[in-house]
């Protein structure tokens, strides 16, 4: 996205980053979008960077050092503390331990046995967890965790250590894409991008013609080709492709940290609902940029995840 992200003052921030802290780091490397692993702040370099060494990733394959690299303050947060008794249910925002790290996803399925199926927007799949691998995901947001934290949690900087080993993280066999009778030539559609700077995002289509191997060629209703003559034509895979979601019907107005697409640069942008302000307008969170933007209602919807061929909205688990 283009516009500069709100960028809050240094000091204030910085006083949560001293030297031996443990904190959680997000990345912005293809592949980690989503993700949290733990780390120890080495250095602070400059106001908004740091020295960071991972707990839990080395610095290669064949290496016995943890791996240590300069992170952007945007790329920090203080450890979350532990919770216990946490109880999920369908459609709760999650972070599941997988891979070293924490992954943000959503509960799509109460299983038996205290294991739940978690689907995963970055990468659009879905694994199954047992209850000790998971926490309610929540956003370091002005200084403070959202949702706030719901009971008294041991304060020291120890990370909840669930069972690293992953063998109970199993894919959902039924975790194929579905290929509903829409996507047919004519239907429009929506199609999302793994690309740099698109991601969250879907842009409105039409599908010319099916590939085979579950591929679509399609041209974009408001995306130009590169030399602005024509309108920009893609071969997308069936993972990139869905139904225009139905409308939700919001006719009043939205609440603070509803999860909604924002419509914006041609296409529709998933963010959080920061700030109801007046006159219908809203200040939107993207958490894939790290920046906020003002809004009128009439350029919100609901936010819906298109799984195994239905339309699923997140639960109300970000509400305070």
């Amino acid at each position: 996205m283009v516009p500069k992200p709100k960028t809050e003052g240094a000091s204030g921030s910085a006083a949560f980053f001293k030297p031996g802290t443990v904190v959680e780091v997000s990345s912005e490397d293809e592949g980690f979008r989503g993700s949290w692993f733990s780390g120890t702040i080495i250095r602070h370099l400059a106001s908004d960077r740091f020295l960071v060494e991972y707990h839990n990733l080395m610095a290669d394959d064949k290496s016995s050092k943890h791996l240590r690299e300069i992170l952007h303050m945007r790329q920090l947060r203080p450890i979350l503390p532990p919770e216990t008794g946490q109880i999920f249910k369908f459609g709760d925002e999650v972070d599941a331990f997988y891979n070293d790290g924490w992954w943000e996803g959503f509960i799509t399925e109460e299983l038996e046995n205290d294991r739940f199926a978690v689907y995963f927007r970055a990468s659009k799949e879905q694994l199954v967890f047992f209850k000790e691998q998971l926490r309610i995901h929540r956003e370091w947001f002005d200084h403070k965790w959202v949702p706030p934290l719901q009971q008294k949690n041991d304060e020291s900087n120890e990370a909840a250590k669930p069972d690293e080993s992953n063998e109970a993280a199993k894919p959902d066999e039924s975790n194929e894409a579905a290929k509903p009778d829409e996507f047919v030539q004519g239907a429009i559609v929506e199609v999302s991008s793994d690309e740099e700077g698109f991601s969250g995002a879907w842009f409105e289509a039409t599908i010319v013609e099916a590939k085979g191997n579950d591929k679509f060629l399609v041209e974009y209703q408001t995306l130009l080709a590169d030399d602005d003559s024509n309108l920009l034509r893609e071969e997308i895979d069936v993972f990139h492709i869905r139904p225009p979601p139905p409308n939700t019907n919001v006719d009043g107005q939205f609440n603070l940290l509803d999860e909604v697409d924002a419509l914006y640069n041609d296409g529709w942008w998933v963010g959080v609902i920061s700030k109801v302000l007046a006159d219908s307008k809203y200040v939107i969170y993207f958490r894939s940029s790290n920046e906020e933007l003002e809004f009128h209602h009439s350029h919100l919807r609901l936010h819906q995840d298109w799984i195994h061929g239905k339309w699923v909205m997140p639960s109300k688990a970000m509400k305070l």
